[in-house]
């Protein structure tokens, strides 16, 4: 059940890999069609205002022409008809005439009211000739007047009054309208100079309304939305003349009354004015927009046969337009055909390129889809890129175009930079298949052009073919150089063949052609970065870098756990040596040897190579947590690698280096002390995965023969020829090199170069005098400080079946 489930599961990821894939190419291409419009129809016709024509050109068919001159003139005219609209609110009127009368009924009320409370409350006056006796030192009270209690009561109700009316007006003012009794007659004075002054209009900037004086303006009423056409503009008001006419208005209808009324009539009045009549400038432009907008353009016919451009004759704009419009109509009608058959070409190179070359094939580069979807990402990122450069103007640089009308070659375009990152991250390979599409379709979007498509192919494959294997950061900026200089001569050439190599132009496209180049490489450089980043790939340059054993985390291996330091660095050093041999990379092979053990840094000392003591700390555990804490350091190093961010290459390795193989001495010891049935030999295995890179594969027998190759006694090189032979035999046969691609010749070549770096590392010295006696004088009063371990060495079978399954030629010559 458990290996049908998993097969399921293979399937089920297996047809959704390839629906994703699927996409991507769909999605490449759609991309693709929409870059290539309005270019799918090759144009008979490429002239610019002021060419000289080259041959006669006749009207194919009959077509229309829009005469745009004669259009804009009844556009502005339209324009220029719409009257700008002003808005006249009678509410604002109204409002005022309603506040006066309700301030003033309401005050009037109170004033009549409390005079008539006064009247009731005062005391009646005592009969004629008495008068009342007042002791002569009795001070008596100034009893207020019937009018001043008035005003006091009246003066806490100005709050008031001012709500009503919509302004604040002074005490002074206040009093005076308390003398006069709120009289309804001031209120009706106010209400008629309101009134007059406000029917006649007023504008809040007068200025700008009389820029309509010649043409008028349309007055909308907001109540009822009438329209009327007012032409005398200038008897309208704005908000100071307004206030000033206040006085002109005022003087006939308050003539002969007190001046201090006259005054507070006029403040009021002027206080009360608004404005009336507003700009609406929102429905103005929208009228404007919409006269605009019913203008048809003036169209007039092109007979067919017409002679629309005659040879030798400078070509006009008019020209130009009638020749676009032509080839624009033949274009509509050849679109469908034209964008299914630019599809079905690019289909055909990616499918029939990635069945033959990729699919069946053993490239390590190109094996899930975070790589095709990278690949997608650089496919379609350079063809905007090119699509950009046909829209640029001609001179968007320093006056050099990426492109000339006249040839369409496209020299400034950095297309080999899609490339070059790509051979950084999957190689070579990968990188040649992908400029073979990428350059069709930079030549498709550049009219279909063959001499573009052989100039960008040369250069795509030379950029990938020079970046291959760099490991320096420099090696980018060498292959830029050589790429401009190499696109220069392409230039040249392609110029010559064309017949259009002039003094005047030819150094402007040559020099394009250099900067292309030069750009090509620095978008290399600045975008690595960023897709290490974004896809989680390394390069051989990062390798590199991470190979420095002054690396923070190296450091601390060297400081906390130095067995295990100098133990990576021996595997290093052979994993190096047997990739050189193989074809593997010998840096990711390297650094991925320095890292593999660094989750030992959790707990140095349970390790055998740590314990400098002699202490083992594993005497006082149990048999399966000896084995628990052995297994944890695979994962402790995936956490520490992850914190450091090392690479998903060398997490990979620290996961898949000891594969799913068996801790046998703690499972020898565990059944030793509980029995063989009482213990489960999937407990005392790694988790794995096994191996799946030939690097990671490497890691692995490096690992196994250099901890063995120390307890060999008197290490001779035919010990250690048979100590490598043995343990590849045994890893060989239990399995663990299934799934990493590593053929029996790369076992004997692996062998083979361990063997020469283990024979290196335990050389024979010459013996000196002193050690020689030293060592003697130790040995005769026992006081040796180290006994040599004396492991047991693999059994000879005399059975030549056992004989035959072992590995036994890996490493002889």
């Amino acid at each position: 059940m458990i290996l049908e489930s998993k097969k399921h599961g293979i399937r089920q990821y297996l047809l959704i890999s390839q629906h994703i894939r699927w996409a991507l190419l769909a999605l490449m291409v759609l991309l693709f069609i929409v870059s290539l419009y309005p270019r799918l129809v090759v144009k008979k016709h490429s002239y610019h205002v002021g060419d000289v024509a080259q041959t006669d050109v006749k009207a194919s068919e009959d077509f229309f022409i829009e005469d745009r001159e004669a259009t804009e003139v009844n556009r502005l005219q339209a324009i220029d008809g719409v009257l700008a609209v002003y808005d006249l609110n009678p509410k604002i009127l109204k409002g005022t005439i309603s506040r006066i009368n309700e301030a003033f009924d309401t005050l009037r009320g109170v004033y009549e009211a409390e005079r008539e409370r006064l009247q009731r409350d005062l005391p009646s006056a005592p009969p004629d000739g008495i008068q009342e006796e007042v002791p002569a030192d009795a001070t008596q009270p100034s009893e207020p007047s019937g009018q001043a209690l008035v005003e006091d009561r009246l003066m806490a109700q100005k709050s008031r009054f001012d709500r009503l009316l919509g302004i604040e007006i002074s005490p002074g003012a206040y009093k005076v309208l308390i003398e006069h009794g709120f009289s309804q007659d001031i209120a009706k004075l106010l209400t008629a100079i309101t009134t007059d002054i406000q029917s006649t209009g007023v504008v809040a900037n007068k200025e700008i309304l009389l820029k309509e004086t010649e043409r008028g303006i349309t007055l909308r009423n907001v109540e009822d939305l009438t329209e009327t056409h007012v032409l005398k503009l200038k008897q309208m008001f704005g908000i100071d003349q307004a206030k000033t006419m206040v006085r002109v208005v005022a003087d006939p209808l308050v003539k002969g009354r007190n001046y201090a009324l006259v005054n507070l009539v006029v403040d009021i009045s002027q206080r009360l004015i608004q404005p009336n009549i507003t700009f609406n400038s929102l429905e103005t432009e929208a009228r404007r927009e919409a006269a605009d907008q019913e203008i048809k353009p003036v169209l007039y016919m092109i007979k067919k046969g017409e002679m629309l451009l005659r040879e030798g004759e400078r070509v006009t704009p008019l020209q130009v337009r009638k020749l676009s419009t032509m080839e624009d109509r033949k274009d509509i009608d050849d679109l469908p055909m034209s964008m299914g058959g630019a599809a079905a070409l690019l289909v055909a190179i990616l499918v029939i390129q990635y069945h033959v070359r990729i699919k069946n094939s053993a490239l390590e580069g190109f094996s899930s889809n975070k790589d095709v979807l990278f690949v997608s990402c650089i496919f379609m990122a350079f063809i905007l890129v090119v699509k950009t450069a046909t829209t640029l103007p001609e001179a968007w640089f320093f006056g050099l175009s990426l492109s000339r009308p006249e040839s369409s070659m496209g020299y400034g375009i950095p297309l080999a930079a899609g490339p070059m990152i790509i051979c950084l991250f999957l190689g070579r390979e990968i990188s040649l298949i992908v400029s073979l599409a990428l350059c069709l379709c930079a030549s498709m979007l550049l009219q279909g052009n063959l001499e573009a498509f052989v100039y960008f192919i040369l250069s795509c494959t030379m950029g990938s073919w020079w970046l291959d294997d760099g490991r320096e950061r420099k090696i980018i900026i060498k292959a830029a150089v050589k790429l401009a200089f190499l696109n220069v001569l392409l230039a040249l050439i392609i110029n010559c063949y064309l017949g259009i190599a002039q003094w005047a132009t030819l150094p402007f496209d040559l020099a394009r052609a250099f900067l292309g180049g030069l750009f090509a490489g620095i978008i290399t450089a600045g975008t690595t970065p960023i897709v290490e980043i974004v896809f989680g790939y390394t390069t051989n340059i990062t390798l590199l870098e991470l190979a420095n054993l002054d690396r923070p985390i190296l450091r601390r291996l060297m400081l906390e756990a130095p067995g295990t330091y100098h133990h990576s660095v021996t595997v290093g050093s052979l994993v190096e040596a047997a990739a050189a041999e193989i074809d593997a990379n010998p840096i990711l092979a390297k650094v991925c040897g320095y890292y593999h053990d660094i989750g030992k840094l959790k707990k140095p000392l349970y390790f055998i190579e740590n314990q400098l003591d002699g202490r083992n700390r594993h005497d006082k555990l149990a048999p399966s947590m000896s084995a628990l804490i052995l297994i944890a350091h695979v994962k402790n190093g995936v956490e520490i690698a992850r914190e450091n961010k090392l690479g998903q290459a060398i997490i990979d390795t620290i996961q898949q280096h000891h594969g799913t193989s068996l801790i046998s001495y703690f499972y020898g010891k565990a059944k030793a002390v509980k029995g063989g049935d009482m213990v489960k030999i999937d407990d005392f295995r790694y988790p794995g995965p096994r191996p799946q890179t030939r690097e990671a594969g490497l890691v692995m027998l490096a690992d196994v023969v250099e901890a063995a190759s120390r307890t060999l006694e008197n290490p001779t090189p035919s010990r250690i020829q048979g100590l490598v032979q043995n343990l590849i035999s045994k890893i060989f046969t239990d399995g663990q090199l299934d799934h990493c691609e590593l053929t029996l010749k790369d076992l004997h070549l692996i062998a083979k170069s361990f063997n020469k770096i283990l024979n290196g590392i335990h050389h024979h010295r010459i013996e000196y005098q002193e050690s020689s006696a030293l060592t003697s004088g130790k040995q005769k009063n026992g006081n040796n400080d180290r006994q040599p371990a004396k492991p047991s060495q693999p059994s000879k079978s005399n059975n030549p079946d056992d004989r035959k399954a072992h590995l036994r030629r890996l490493g002889l010559s």
